[in-house]
């Protein structure tokens, strides 16, 4: 544990004498400046130095502000487990990742010709960077209140093929080759169709054979999203989320494949979707794929009735799904028994069930 310490100290010393010999160097420009050129020109490029000093004192505040994350009163560090280790980690990551962005960003603005236009990119770049900056925080903030619902220790399930096998036949989650259910919700652009058909395909995952489920959502009848789910079910009845192969699409072009990830491929590792006997304050990882995939699913009701235009449903299961990539999302999806899911609520929009097809 002092070794992990040590080493985030080591990497934020080494970080921090990389850039304070670009501010030397700076200096060293503008001491040659001073000789070479005239007052106006000086005054340019001490304001542009002036710049990079306020972004100096702003990244040593967050990088203050990380190290005050890990230690509490009279300097004592607090819990160091591997949760919130995992947690230090990807807010590093992140602030490493926004300084990177704004730095490219610096660089496009060191092109534009027009004094003013360049002024107005690099107060543009610094907003974002600021904006970047606050998104890391809030995630780190979302990790560790997860990591207080799901305890400090490691998240690696171990699975073996022998625990699972047979028809995905749990109660809220059962999966029928062949059957296909379409949701509908009234948006802000449209009318959003989501059709969700149980293949006969499957798919061999860590040496366990997965169902194929095809997700395909459309906006106006137009499709945006096209995905292949992967489930299988243990022998307790739990059913796992091994994978997705996720499209986008715009204007019939893909336009992006993140969210994709098939475990133990680059670190990911599987969830569970649904348990198998669901209990009032259940938490859970539904995925793990740092920086990635970080949904989670707390029970949070078990004897709902819901209104759909597919019909009503008594006695149905609540749960509320968040991810710690973007923490203000908030969504309840609500279950059926013998049917699966019957309707999500998020941010004022309602999917609804409207239909099951056959085979």
């Amino acid at each position: 544990m002092k070794t992990h310490n040590l080493t985030l100290f080591g990497i934020k010393e080494i970080r921090w004498s990389i850039h304070l010999l670009a501010v030397r160097q700076r200096l060293k420009t503008l001491a040659g400046i001073v000789v070479a050129t005239n007052r106006k020109y000086i005054w340019k490029n001490l304001a542009g130095f002036c710049a990079l000093i306020t972004i100096s004192l702003a990244l040593a505040a967050w990088i203050a502000d990380a190290e005050s994350t890990k230690t509490g009163p009279n300097n004592k560090e607090i819990r160091q487990d591997a949760c919130s280790r995992t947690s230090l980690d990807a807010l590093n990551s992140c602030r490493t990742s926004a300084q990177s962005a704004y730095s490219l960003s610096l660089g496009n603005c060191d092109n534009i010709p027009d004094p003013g236009a360049r002024k107005q990119c690099q107060q543009e770049a610094l907003a974002t960077l600021h904006q970047a900056l606050q998104t890391c925080q809030d995630q780190f903030v979302a990790r560790q209140q997860l990591c207080g619902l799901l305890g400090g220790g490691p998240y690696n399930p171990v699975i073996d093929p022998a625990d699972f096998g047979g028809p995905i036949d749990n109660s809220y989650f059962p999966l029928i080759p062949g059957r296909t259910l379409i949701y509908e919700a009234h948006t802000v652009d449209g009318i959003k169709r989501n059709v969700v058909t149980t293949t006969h395909d499957t798919v061999q995952i860590l040496g366990v054979t997965c169902v194929q489920v095809h997700d395909v959502v459309y906006l106006n009848g137009e499709r945006i999203e096209d995905t292949l789910d992967w489930f299988a079910q243990d022998h307790q009845g739990n059913v796992w989320y091994f994978g997705e192969n996720t499209l986008e699409i715009s204007n019939g072009l893909v336009v992006s494949t993140e969210g994709t990830f098939t475990s133990g491929v680059n670190g990911a590792k599987p969830g569970i979707i649904m348990e198998a006997h669901p209990a009032i304050g259940d938490a859970y990882r539904q995925e793990f794929v740092l920086g990635t995939g970080e949904d989670s699913e707390q029970v949070v009701g078990l004897d709902k009735t819901v209104h759909v235009p597919y019909g009503t449903f008594n006695h149905c299961l609540e749960i509320k799904e968040t991810t710690a990539l973007e923490p203000t999302v908030i969504v309840h999806d609500f279950y059926a028994p013998g049917i699966g899911p019957v309707m999500s609520l998020e941010s004022g929009e309602r999917l609804e069930l409207v239909q099951i097809v056959n085979e």
